[in-house]
């Protein structure tokens, strides 16, 4: 992960600002993934892996404005974003690690990540939703919205090529747009979305289901009874 930390690094102070020059539709898909962190309470504690410059937590703190909410991300300068994100906050905390190694601390009733284990081997995705798993609390769920690979050859290069003619068409400059879709072609390691699925229900999670895909962008969501 170490390559994956030096690059994100590298883009923290503008990171932000390509998101939707990137993301097709990506209310839709932050959206999606917001409404699936679904808790009966006022204040869960919420868990942010891959947390990145805050962006998902942000919208989750909208829903949830008494929730105890923890940041977890590989890159120092994204989590300094963040931290400009939510100055004056106390229920925000902030940790510094590398989640495809490192044990997951406390526990939880949601945890949630967006656009961020995409980047792990696929045996440390697995060990990870094991992880996952053990650090919710009874009736916790996890919500994943991020990246996968189709099911077939000749799916995912459509959904490739989807991708590339959006950004494409993007009004940013083009040497920021390159940057990024070269960090997709170095740094992503997407597997497919029903592997994942089947990894979730592997690590003991119950109603594992799809709650949104458009092509390459999904959430699922599990729950751990």
């Amino acid at each position: 992960m170490e390559n994956v930390r030096k690059a994100f690094d590298a883009i923290a102070d503008r990171y932000d600002s390509q998101r939707k020059y990137v993301i097709p539709r990506m209310e839709d898909f932050y959206e999606a993934a917001v409404w699936a962190a679904a808790w009966p309470g006022s204040s869960p504690a919420i868990l942010d892996i891959g947390a990145g410059t805050g962006l998902l937590s942000a919208l989750l703190l909208q829903k949830y404005p008494l929730a105890t909410l923890s940041l977890l991300d590989i890159s120092r300068n994204m989590l300094e974003v963040a931290r400009e994100r939510f100055t004056g906050n106390p229920r925000v905390s902030f940790l510094v690690a590398d989640y495809s190694r490192e044990d997951i601390p406390g526990r939880y009733d949601l945890i949630c990540s967006a656009l961020s284990i995409h980047h792990l081997e696929h045996d440390d995705k697995r060990r990870l939703f094991r992880r996952i798993y053990h650090a919710l609390n009874p009736g916790g769920l996890f919500v994943n919205a991020d990246q996968a690979e189709a099911q077939s050859g000749w799916l995912n290069r459509m959904n490739r090529e989807y991708w590339d003619s959006f950004v494409a068409a993007s009004p940013i400059l083009r040497e920021e747009l390159e940057a990024a879709m070269a960090r997709r072609d170095t740094l992503d390691k997407n597997a497919k979305l029903l592997d994942q699925i089947s990894w979730l229900i592997e690590a003991g999670f119950s109603g594992v289901d799809i709650v949104y895909k458009n092509r390459i962008f999904c959430v699922f969501v599990g729950k751990r009874e």
